[in-house]
Order: structure tokens, then sequence, then C-alpha cells
């Protein structure tokens, strides 16, 4: 390959630019979910993304970057707690469920099978691993705000596949591996 230099290939600086570039890149798909206790009453909320990050295993910590004016923000900043589910081969209604507005996302909670975390109370969905997380920080990223989280307890369910994201589609990676 050759070397490539500033001149012959200009920096993206252009949203849409950015967002063809990234189509190329092949993301995980998670559902992370987390609660809000407004009056007395524990409301769930969750999201779909493809955003994840491993940062560190001494101390086990990962990162998610959610929209700054996102309400899902707003809830998981509030209680400091939430957990991702790492949606299988099977999970793609799962994923475009939580890709829908709020209210759509609140109502297919109370209809889909749920349990809370035993470490942070965060709704847990069937799912190829799932992890619980404690705020530790954050980062203002542009539109984005960059979450890191300890992994306060973790586990992997069996799963013939993963669903990955790629080109805007969903796709099937069956397991490579034994």
């Amino acid at each position: 390959m050759g070397e490539l230099s500033a001149a012959n290939h200009p920096a993206v600086a252009v949203k849409d630019d950015l967002r063809s570039v990234m189509r190329n890149f092949a993301t995980g798909v998670c559902v992370v979910s987390t609660f809000s206790d407004a009056e007395s009453i524990r409301r769930h909320n969750a999201l779909t993304i493809n955003s994840l990050t491993s940062l560190s295993l001494s101390p086990p910590l990962v990162s998610l970057s959610i929209r700054r004016d996102s309400t899902f923000l707003d809830d998981l900043m509030e209680s400091q707690v939430w957990a991702i589910s790492i949606l299988d081969g099977a999970a793609e209604d799962l994923a475009r469920i939580f890709a829908r507005p709020a209210e759509d996302r609140r109502k297919a909670l109370h209809s889909l099978p749920a349990e809370p975390g035993p470490q942070t109370g965060a709704l847990l969905l069937d799912s190829a691993a799932w992890m619980e997380c404690r705020y530790r920080s954050h980062l203002v990223a542009g539109d984005h705000l960059l979450i890191v989280g300890e992994v306060v307890g973790a586990g992997v369910n069996d799963a013939g596949s993963s669903l990955i994201f790629l080109h805007g589609k969903f796709h099937r990676i069956e397991s490579i591996g034994g």
C-alpha cells in the first residue's frame, strides 16, 4: 500500500461524510437499560446502541456514547446505573423496538420478558451476554456524552450467533469458535 498524505486525502469535515465512512465499520448491537425513580415510582427506559467499548479489565470499565438531548441519558445520569444486554443474531426485532421513540420503548418494556439486574436494578433482557454498570465518569464529545461505567456484574448465555450493524443494516453472524 502506498503512503497516505493529508494533501491527497482531505480531512472528513462534513457530518454526512463521516456517517458514510462509519457505515463501513461493523459494530455489535446492544440494548442498554436504566430507570428513573420519579414520585416513588420506578420508570424503566431502554435504548438500542452500537457504541459499547471495552476500556479496561483492571478495573473493569466500559463506555457508551449517547446523544446529549436524549431523555434516556437524563434517566441514566439520574440513576447512575445501567444494564447492557448484548444481542444475539435472533434479536433484530428487539434492536428495532428499542431504536424507536421513547414512549414506544417504554411500552415495549412492559410486554417483554426482562428482569432487574441483582447489582443495579436496571432491566436485563434475554441476550447473548449482559453487564451491569455503575457510573464512573463522563466526557462531553460534541453532540454526545461518552459515559464510562464500572462493570459490577456480567454473564454470558449460550448464543449461536451475534447481531451486528454494518452498512446501515442488521446482520446475523454465526459463531466461528468453540
